[in-house]
């Protein structure tokens, strides 16, 4: 469900001391239900267990793949369009024990980079020709005593390329990879049992 600007920028992450030049994009919110207040490593376990870009939907997959191709054929993802080269990581502004809550990358076959994480929220990012864009992830208590996950993305457009490429992309975002992922997502947690040996049973 998409939420408003607010429901990010008004709690208390972390992020907000790093990241005061990126504008909120999206916020949206994951059900998870009988999730307690320290699972969320076991949401971004589940996550990372169940949600990689193989298990998308064929809509979402075609539609990253003309993204790939074009960004190829257009030079959008470049080594020298990136992080540490037009523009620093969002690491480089952290503290040192932020920075040494992750290590490598966070998937095979996405482009996100860890930046921190912690019990609560997680930061990634990704660089390009277009913009330079913060995921973050952060744990949420609901009114009815449980947690859910929650997504914001922070962005900072390219110029007036970078704006015009936003705005392009709006209507997918909302209308295909947001729901795409609501359902990868919340599927990730009603399945971490079994994506997860050892964990909680996934029936609330």
């Amino acid at each position: 469900m998409k939420l408003p600007v607010e429901a990010h920028t008004d709690r208390p992450w972390r992020v907000h001391e790093f990241a005061r030049d990126f504008r909120v994009e999206d916020v949206w919110s994951y059900r998870t239900p009988g999730a307690g207040p320290d699972d969320f490593p076991v949401m971004l376990d589940a996550m990372r267990a169940g949600g990689g870009f193989d298990r998308q939907s064929p809509p979402v997959r075609f539609l990253f793949a003309v993204r790939w191709k074009l960004g190829a054929l257009l030079g959008w993802d470049r080594p020298d369009t990136g992080l540490g080269s037009r523009v620093p990581s969002l690491c480089d502004r952290l503290p040192r024990d932020l920075r040494e809550t992750v290590a490598g990358s966070d998937s095979g076959d996405m482009p996100l980079t860890p930046v921190y994480e912690l019990p609560d929220e997680a930061v990634r990012e990704l660089a390009n020709k277009t913009v330079h864009t913060l995921m973050h992830l952060g744990w949420v208590p609901t009114g009815d005593g449980g947690h859910e996950l929650r997504m914001a993305v922070l962005v900072k457009p390219n110029g007036r390329f970078g704006r015009l490429y936003m705005a392009l992309i709006a209507p997918f975002r909302y209308l295909i990879v947001y729901p795409a992922l609501t359902r990868q997502w919340e599927r990730a947690w009603q399945d971490r049992a079994l994506l997860l040996p050892g964990s909680a049973d996934p029936r609330p």
